[in-house]
């Protein structure tokens, strides 16, 4: 199969000039929160950045490029996936969340949510066959494809057109448990790089433009780095300083919990990073290529907390569609693209793919039931204008799991948040004042968010989302002995003011 691509892909290219157009490089990084890099995100935000993590390699390639102040992922990694192959939203995807193959159609009615208070839905198990991927959108423009690591789709990657691929992975590879693979090739990072360099070379000795992406499993919980790197910032001040502030508690520090390994994967991953530009730099092919690093969802990373005074800047975690959960860092370098610019407007997952059929001298209006526009243009310079600055983002997650049923609506630094549980509580919050979502302004602003609450319940009705349903055998006393109450009671829906947690304070 991939002989076969490779090929086609060389005779397309000999035949249409395709060797003159740009290279397209996506690293994909693994439950990366938007302040999880060295980078400060926000000039106004302290906390928008990690100030331990050593990234140089990130730092120069932002520094090349543009950064993405508001890019934003999905609220789990392979809803994340699906968008940016497909260029669909989830909710017009329908993959919302991975909940295994339940034998539903609409509704999850397994035994677990039988008496909570909404019925929640399923969600697709894997990605739709149907759905134009990135690679079939480009093969016909004379790109060979690659997809090195994580895929986590429940799919096959080479039916969706890409020439190698590591298969239908998921994040078991992500930690391996054999000793020496952890001690060399923590995360698999080396390895997954050497492949990709591998790629990257052979393509550019056949003058082959090519879409090579690189999926880590790094930032996943689960942390591993080289020891090396661990003693390297277990030494640190600050890292020394922490330790003792847990006193007896410190010997019991384990690789998932001890902040010097996540630190650690940081700076190796970083490394990585460094040695896919470097080889782009080695076969003459740096100028032509662009090159994407993002994450897939956001995060909470706790580390911030190892420098004294750093609370978390945003709401929420992975899994919820507040903030913390779903904007992600993002920088963006190649032709055209001025070095040390800053985007500021809303971007999202299922933009990549009309960007890079853009990119790759295709029309990106060809595509169809997508929700992405292309970005090329805003890289390239041009001003956006309000109609782009104040389109609809949309998230949905209309399921129980570490989070309770919801969705939300992004237009311009307003979002509007509704939870399914308590649907006559409206939620609104203005971002541009409140980027924590404290203050719930929807009684100050009704007609703003029954517009936005409107047009986000009309999209969902246009594009055919799941939506749960109230349930009449919801019993509170069922409900609150799940383990996860707690946490839903405290990242659920809130009048007025919510009370600040405590790495927030």
């Amino acid at each position: 199969m991939y002989l076969f691509l490779l090929m086609w892909g060389v005779l397309v290219a000999d035949s249409s000039g395709a060797q003159d157009k740009p290279n397209i490089l996506l690293i994909y990084i693994d439950d990366w929160a938007w302040n999880g890099t060295p980078i400060g995100m926000s000039e106004s935000m302290a906390n928008s950045f990690m100030p331990i993590l050593e990234m140089p390699n990130l730092e120069k390639l932002a520094r090349q490029g543009m950064k993405f102040t508001n890019a934003y992922g999905s609220p789990q990694c392979a809803p994340a996936r699906v968008s940016l192959q497909t260029g669909q939203s989830c909710p017009r995807s329908g993959f919302t969340l991975v909940l295994g193959n339940p034998k539903d159609d609409y509704y999850d009615t397994r035994p677990a949510y039988r008496n909570l208070p909404v019925v929640p839905n399923i969600a697709d198990p894997s990605l739709d066959a149907d759905a134009v991927t990135i690679p079939e959108a480009l093969t016909p423009l004379g790109y060979v494809s690659a997809h090195i690591g994580k895929w986590h789709m429940y799919s096959d990657p080479g039916a969706e057109g890409y020439a190698v691929h590591d298969g239908d992975t998921d994040n078991k590879p992500g930690t391996p448990d054999d000793p020496e693979v952890y001690a060399s090739d923590p995360k698999l990072m080396f390895s997954i790089t050497e492949k990709a360099i591998d790629f990257i070379e052979e393509q550019s000795k056949q003058g082959n433009p090519f879409y090579c992406q690189i999926s880590h499993y790094a930032m996943h919980s689960g942390a591993q780095c080289l020891e090396e790197t661990r003693k390297k910032y277990a030494a640190h001040p600050k890292l020394q300083a922490y330790y003792k502030t847990l006193g007896k508690k410190a010997k019991n520090l384990t690789a998932r919990n001890d902040p010097a390994t996540w630190l650690g994967m940081g700076e190796d991953l970083d490394g990585r990073i460094g040695a896919v530009l470097a080889s782009l730099e080695e076969f003459g092919i740096a100028d032509s290529t662009y090159v994407i690093v993002v994450s897939d969802n956001g995060y909470r990373h706790s580390e911030l907390q190892v420098t004294p005074g750093m609370t978390q800047p945003l709401h929420g975690h992975k899994w919820w569609a507040w903030q913390a959960g779903i904007r992600v860092p993002m920088f963006v370098t190649g032709p055209g693209i001025a070095a040390g610019s800053v985007f500021e407007g809303n971007v999202a997952n299922y933009d990549f793919l009309p960007t890079f059929v853009e990119w790759a001298g295709g029309d990106s209006a060809t595509l169809e039931d997508i929700d992405g526009l292309s970005l090329a243009g805003y890289m390239a310079g041009e001003k956006p204008d309000e109609t782009f600055l104040n389109r609809n983002l949309y998230f949905h997650v209309p399921h129980y799991r570490e989070e309770i049923p919801h969705s939300a609506i992004i237009s311009g630094q307003t979002k509007v948040m509704h939870f399914y549980e308590k649907p006559d509580l409206p939620m609104m919050f203005d971002l541009a004042t409140d980027q924590g979502e404290v203050s719930n302004i929807a009684g100050e602003q009704p007609e703003t968010h029954q517009r936005l609450f409107g047009e986000m319940m009309q999209y969902f009705e246009e594009v055919g989302a799941r939506l749960p349903k109230a349930n009449p055998d919801y019993n509170p006393a069922v409900y609150q002995n799940l383990k996860n109450y707690e946490k839903y009671m405290m990242w659920g829906p809130f009048d007025g003011k919510r009370p600040l947690e405590v790495d927030e304070q």
